[in-house]
């Protein structure tokens, strides 16, 4: 099959170029020739994995978004979490994958269609009508005469899916629930085609080892200076890579040139700089642009949006109980508008179909979560999925409030099984990885403290990794808080700013086992 060959948009620095051209040929090698923009059957040959990497501004994204670019111009099917296009031995397909929700939905605000690795190795059973409506909004077969639903919803969801490109929400922006077009969830047995994954750092040897069996041909971008996964020994899966399979990018782009969170975050490479000096930086850049900040206090109204970023779990805790104490939360119940964050699904393995149901709609474990209130049924919630392309879902919910100096949490609500939370004030720097804020407030006195301890990760400190991973989490403006003190909110915690879907979706409590 061909397509028109594809015209670049975008001029790649020399290591991004040469990247682009390895990475062609090994798609090219596979049936797909970005140059000429034609792809070929696949022909069944040997297996490839390929790595980039490369520090926060050295192009990993902005090059991932131009292979997908070329991909797609050259004929491929998108591979998404709520769409996968009718399998036929011509078609060649394209899946791009991130570890979290809201890994995925950065790449997705940058025009890349992400979706999560779960909902990949999860795929959803759909609804014959529903079949028909996303061929067409997909642009694989034509418009559909659905009884029911009339052409001024066909045109609704056809709107937004231009905008979106979201099928879930096109559905919704017609006017249809989850319930009507997804009958039901199933472990992925049959391999897909090619895959790309982002923030590849976060990958453990399991998700590595199943991603190989997927897809074919794999290549994963991941940053080599960030933290790797617990219980990873330090490493990261693209280090077992052999060196010819990695490609490394280390120019720091002009977009990114005059940004001084990065020019912090690449400081901490520089072997002389300890962390008094490192701090005397921070201040340095804070006097120059107000794009950093030296902060006095903990602002505590970005917490309810970006969490602050802590090293020790009893920074957290303490941080999460001051929160809740100065907006006047009650000791029994959360206030709309609380964070939470999915700490697992606790359901017994023989509701494993009711797992993977709450599994796909975004309640993933580090999913970041907005409580909007009760919901009908006791224990249930209202819930808004951060980064989730339909993010409104009520479910099953025990929410956990960890109290300081207590050994067991505060439990305010608490269904027979479902979605455990944590609250999300406060999270660690581990569990921050993936995710991006516009304002982001990291702990300075836990890495003072990380610091003191003299430890090493992979053969860096360890409080450089977390100021590393805890700076490169904002995407507009860092505040380094240098003290234990907490600021008093300018209103009460609010949820209008949240975008409301035309039509959340429900789970019942058949669908919980409630």
């Amino acid at each position: 099959m061909t397509a028109p060959a594809p015209t670049s948009r975008l001029t790649l620095s020399h290591d991004q170029a040469d990247a682009h051209d390895r990475i062609a040929e090994v798609l090219r090698e596979a049936g797909v020739d970005l140059d000429e923009g034609t792809t070929q059957p696949p022909g069944g040959g040997k297996s490839r994995v390929m790595a980039v990497t490369g520090k926060a501004g050295s192009g990993k994204t902005l090059l991932l978004a131009e292979l997908v670019r070329a991909a797609r111009a050259a004929g491929m099917g998108i591979v998404s979490g709520d769409y996968e296009p009718k399998k036929g031995k011509d078609k060649r397909t394209l899946a791009i994958l991130a570890p979290t929700n809201k890994a995925a939905s950065v790449l997705r605000l940058r025009g890349v269609p992400a979706t999560t690795i779960h909902r990949i190795l999860y795929t959803p059973v759909y609804d014959p009508e529903y079949e028909r409506i996303a061929e067409w909004l997909a642009g694989e077969g034509d418009r559909p005469v659905i009884e029911g639903l009339a052409d001024v919803a066909l045109d609704r969801a056809y709107a937004f899916y231009q905008t979106n490109n979201s099928i879930p929400g096109a559905l919704a922006a017609a006017g249809l629930r989850g319930s009507d077009f997804i009958t039901g969830w199933k472990r992925r047995d049959d391999p897909l085609d090619i895959g790309f994954v982002d923030e590849a750092s976060m990958l453990d040897d399991r998700q590595f080892e199943d991603l190989k069996e997927i897809f074919p041909t794999l290549l994963i971008f991941g940053d080599p200076a960030q933290l790797a996964p617990v219980n990873q020994s330090g490493k990261m899966v693209f280090e077992s890579l052999p060196a010819p399979a990695v490609m490394h990018l280390d120019r720091i782009h002009r977009q990114d040139a005059d940004n001084p969170i990065l020019d912090l975050a690449h400081a901490l490479a520089d072997p002389e700089v300890d962390f008094e000096r490192f701090e005397r930086m921070v201040e340095d850049a804070a006097r120059s642009d107000d794009r950093v900040v030296m902060g006095q206090r903990v602002e505590v109204d970005l917490m309810a949006r970006s969490p602050a970023l802590v090293w020790r779990n009893v920074t957290r805790i303490r941080l999460i109980n001051a929160f809740r104490s100065v907006y006047g939360a009650p000791e029994d119940s959360l206030l709309p508008g609380e964070p939470l964050i999915c700490d697992g699904i606790e359901l017994p393995l023989k509701h494993r179909n009711r797992r993977l149901d709450l599994e796909a709609r975004g309640l993933i474990k580090g999913a970041q979560v907005i409580y909007l209130g009760p919901g009908r049924k006791p224990g249930f919630s209202q819930l808004h999925v951060v980064g989730a392309e339909s993010p409104q879902v009520s479910a099953s919910s025990i929410i956990k409030i960890e109290k300081p100096d207590e050994e067991e949490p505060f439990i305010p609500y608490a269904a027979k099984m479902g979605a455990a939370f944590l609250h999300g004030a406060a999270v660690t720097i581990h569990k921050a990885q993936g995710s991006q804020w516009e304002n982001v407030q990291v702990f300075a006195p836990d890495l003072w403290a990380a610091a003191r301890t003299g430890r090493n990760e992979a053969g860096q400190p360890l409080w450089k990794r977390l100021a590393y991973v805890a700076i490169t989490r904002a995407e507009q403006r860092l505040f380094w808080v240098v003290r234990n003190r907490l600021s008093k909110p300018d209103g009460p915690l609010r949820v209008d700013d949240l975008r409301v879907a035309p039509a959340p979706l429900t789970l019942t409590a058949e669908e919980d086992g409630q």
